[in-house]
């Protein structure tokens, strides 16, 4: 696999289409601080680490769906950096996605972290994805 990102983000978006509750997903340590980022914003319910054995450890995450019309908090994802064409900004530049509504997830010396977040911090870094 060649981009485990874009990987991920279309597991995401099968499962939303599927309407399934919770979706597996391969771990990696970069999944797994998106997946954190994720769930603080509050477009996933849940998530819980799952040791593989003589596996690949994975990611279970529980789905956030609206109660009364059955919609999912996550209504777009979208890749913005792949391998073959990395996108960086600096703070100065910050993506807005969906004029503030969205967040970008971006990869900082810092860590893991939403635009808004990088912003306070004033760093920049590779735009990992959208997601409104």
């Amino acid at each position: 696999m060649t981009d485990p990102i874009a990987d991920y983000l279309t597991r995401l978006r099968n499962a939303i289409k599927a309407k399934h509750r919770i979706v597996e997903i391969p771990a990696s340590n970069l999944k797994k601080k998106i997946t954190e980022v994720l769930c603080n914003k509050g477009y996933i319910l849940d998530y819980k680490f799952v040791e593989g054995g003589r596996y690949q450890s994975a990611i279970k995450i529980a789905m956030r769906y609206d109660n009364v019309n059955k919609v999912n908090a996550i209504k777009m994802l979208k890749r913005v950096s792949s391998p073959g064409l990395r996108r960086y900004t600096s703070y100065r530049k910050m993506p807005r996605v969906l004029n503030g509504l969205g967040i970008a997830i971006l990869s900082t010396s810092k860590g893991v972290m939403t635009d808004k977040e990088a912003l306070d911090l004033k760093v920049g870094g590779e735009v990992l994805c959208y997601i409104y």
